[in-house]
């Protein structure tokens, strides 16, 4: 039993440690956001980690103005589609989808992906809607893995980007204005900015519990294993609580990360592509971004952004980079 001088190992923070749903990341809130209409989302593709020299921007900082070397992930972000705008409406239970209206301009690998109705509804009923029962809007939009040649697939990844604003009626034009056009990174967010990014993390597969909780290992004299848990716990209840460390699932689960700074947008590959190309990934041939810090997944593994929910301090309009390296990463 754990006391105070010998502390329960292993975190519940994130309990039950099972596999995600798939491959893309569900956000459960988004912020309210005023002033003008605009998406609060996007999504790009993870392309690897490198570093650069940047002019440390972080005020409370020890090296606050210094010239610092940090890790910086490089995500492809080519533009999205939006093939579709849903309204929403409250009920007891909770926002509920309303109504829904499809572009008619649809590419043929999306119906790999989802059923595409057969009859598109015409846009002249949206402005019909009443709005005093609409909760909110958001649009259905679409990735284009075609056009990045590191991911080998075309079936597009389809996902919810609600449309921020003051008035309901701009939004609701604004996300009609959207169907059947795209939508490109610099529409969502621009150098310096916070979001929140969330992906699925690399599984490990299956292993045992000092892997997946920190436990120690038994004394080398027991009588059976030393990889195991020392107790199973009381006899009453009969049956093993849901705190007791045992073997499962690690790896492949669903993280978001919070206040993740944007230190650059570009629209050349060029001008970040290492010598040789990124590892697991090739060369970026689309906009990019640059993610101060690591972000959770493998490389070409789907990530998504989202306006800030947790962040308080001070925007920042630029960050000055003076070096980013292009470094060959396929070792010596």
């Amino acid at each position: 039993m754990a006391d105070k001088h010998h502390p329960k190992r292993g975190s519940m923070g994130y309990s039950p440690r099972k596999r995600a749903k798939g491959h893309i990341g569900r956000f459960s809130s988004w912020p309210d956001v005023e002033g003008e209409p605009r998406i609060q989302g996007f999504a790009g593709y993870k392309v690897g980690m490198t570093h650069a020299f940047i002019r440390d921007y972080r005020k409370e900082s020890t090296t606050a103005g210094q010239e610092v070397s940090i890790p910086v992930t490089i995500i492809e972000v080519p533009a999205m589609k939006v093939v579709a705008v849903r309204l929403y409406r409250m009920t007891v239970y909770g926002l509920e989808s309303m109504t829904e209206f499809w572009t008619k301009k649809l590419d043929k690998e999306l119906g790999n992906r989802v059923m595409i109705p057969n009859k598109v509804k015409s846009l002249k009923k949206l402005d019909k809607i009443d709005l005093s029962e609409v909760e909110d809007i958001r649009v259905i939009a679409v990735t284009q893995p075609k056009l990045i040649t590191g991911i080998p697939k075309k079936v597009p990844d389809v996902m919810e980007l609600r449309i921020s604003g003051s008035d309901l009626k701009e939004r609701l034009d604004f996300a009609k204005g959207l169907i059947g056009k795209e939508i490109k990174i610099n529409d969502f967010v621009g150098d310096g900015q916070m979001i929140d990014i969330i992906a699925i993390t690399k599984g490990k597969g299956f292993q045992g519990a000092p892997k997946r909780w920190g436990i120690k290992l038994l004394h080398h004299k027991d009588s059976k294993h030393r990889r195991k848990v020392g107790a199973m716990g009381p006899w009453n209840p009969h049956f093993v609580r849901r705190e007791v460390p045992l073997a499962g699932q690690v790896g492949y689960h669903q993280r978001t990360e919070f206040n993740k700074r944007i230190l650059r947008v570009g629209e050349d590959g060029a001008e970040i592509n290492p010598d040789g190309g990124f590892l697991h990934y090739g060369e970026i041939r689309n906009p990019w971004v640059m993610v101060h810090g690591s972000v959770p997944g493998s490389a070409k593994r789907l990530v998504r952004f989202r306006d800030p929910t947790r962040f308080r301090g001070e925007a920042v309009d630029e960050v000055e980079i003076s070096y980013i390296s292009t470094a060959s990463k396929q070792g010596t």
